[in-house]
């Protein structure tokens, strides 16, 4: 069977048991600049968790050029250091 689809699953009935057991369970959400009453707790939850992912697509984005460039750079520079052993660099004699 495929454990992709196994796990798919399994996850999506940990999160419909807690939807289902947090349903009647609500909470006010005050943004400052409007106020919302009886929201359910799980929306309140999965919302701060997709803002949070929101937030770090940036800083993820920014870290994965950076290190594209630091590979980059390393291999030019192993591509020289080896461009200069082979072409008679200062580490041959004569």
């Amino acid at each position: 069977m495929p454990w992709r689809l196994i796990v798919s699953i399994v996850i999506f009935a940990v999160f419909l048991t807690f939807i289902t057991f947090n349903l009647d369970n609500r909470c006010d959400v005050n943004l400052g600049f409007a106020k919302f009453t009886n929201v359910p707790v799980f929306i309140t939850i999965f919302s701060s968790f997709v803002l949070g992912l929101l937030c770090a697509l940036p800083i993820a984005y920014r870290l994965k050029g950076i290190r594209k460039r630091t590979e980059k750079f390393w291999k030019n520079r192993k591509a020289e250091t080896q461009a200069e052993h082979t072409d008679g660099g200062p580490d041959e004699t004569d």
